[in-house]
């Protein structure tokens, strides 16, 4: 009769230096990931703090100042009182800021598509088999980097002076007089010294989105015989949908806050006919109408918190950038 060995006992006790097993990680096979704090260097404090100040004084304080003096019926400066929503009420029924609102609206509609067109275009033939490509970014990104004010001086001067002797010469009609002494007109100068300066911005962000698809996918199309419109439709335009989708919202948020251009080319004018949001908010600072107008600044803040929402709810999920 063979005598068995008896199994060894079984110590609850874990030694030192053996690693201890989750249950949960043998139970699904999967291995226990141990969570460590990571230590903090001093020197991101060092940044963060001095930034959090400086934001917290220049931002949010005077914006939250900004939203309860929208509640009285402050000029700015003196003794002040509540009245509750009166300001807000009779920003709603006034026209002058009706009418901003309106022409903003509608300026950030247009901009954005011949902008987002023109841009998308450019990008489409600098990212194609063409000679002097890299040099031609170079020139066609310039007007970025060009002070708004200055550019909209510079198109002040060929809308007022050059175009029209032009139009004399040549005897074109329409050309003879200024757009921007034209009231149904002005806008339409504004689009184009805006969309001038705006293009390279977005036509950068296309030409990242152009670069990151993939070539195998264009030879594999053009082994199947799809043209170059076939390619761009069914391919390009695809693959690149959530970089549309980032400059469309991009660029109508920044458009909703042109000023410096609108003064520069038509100051408001002719009459109010170009006179944007931002542009009737700092005339009402400057004309005592600080309260009143504080209230005008807080739901064009409401606005852009709804329009980076829905910027947010769009391009989740999506990895174009």
């Amino acid at each position: 009769m063979t005598n068995a060995t008896p199994a060894p006992a079984v110590s609850n006790l874990t030694k030192p230096n053996t690693p201890t097993t989750d249950t949960t990680a043998i139970v699904t096979g999967a291995p226990r990931t141990l969570h460590k704090r990571r230590r903090v260097e001093p020197i991101y404090y060092f940044f963060l703090v001095p930034t959090l100040i400086l934001f917290t004084l220049a931002i949010t304080v005077p914006g939250v100042m900004g939203i309860f003096f929208s509640f009285t019926d402050s000029i700015g400066i003196g003794e002040w009182s509540f009245n509750g929503l009166t300001n807000y009420i009779a920003m709603f029924s006034d026209p002058s800021i009706l009418q901003s609102y309106l022409f903003t609206f509608g300026f950030s509609i247009a901009t954005v598509i011949v902008v987002n067109v023109i841009a998308f275009m450019l990008a489409v033939g600098l990212t194609s088999r063409i000679r002097f490509k890299t040099g031609l970014r170079t020139i066609f990104v310039i007007p970025m980097v060009i002070s708004g004010i200055i550019i909209a001086y510079v198109f002040n001067f060929l809308f007022s002076n050059s175009l029209p002797a032009a139009g004399a010469a040549t005897g074109i009609p329409w050309l003879e007089t200024s757009l921007l002494a034209n009231p149904d007109l002005a806008w339409v100068a504004i689009v184009i010294v805006t969309a001038w300066q705006a293009t390279p911005g977005t036509l950068l962000i296309y030409i990242a989105g152009l670069l990151s698809v993939p070539g195998d996918v264009y030879e594999a199309a053009s082994i199947d015989g799809a043209s170059e419109t076939q390619q761009l439709m069914r391919i390009t335009v695809p693959l690149v949908a959530g970089y549309v989708v980032i400059n469309v919202i991009l660029g109508f948020k920044g458009f909703l806050n042109a000023y410096d251009i609108i003064v520069g080319l038509t100051n408001g004018g002719p009459g109010t006919a170009t006179r944007s949001v931002a542009m009737t908010i700092i005339a009402g600072f400057n004309g005592g109408d600080y309260a009143y107008q504080m209230a005008n600044a807080t739901i064009f803040f409401i606005v852009a918190v709804l329009i980076s929402l829905l910027q947010l709810s769009l391009t989740r999920g999506r990895n174009a950038l």
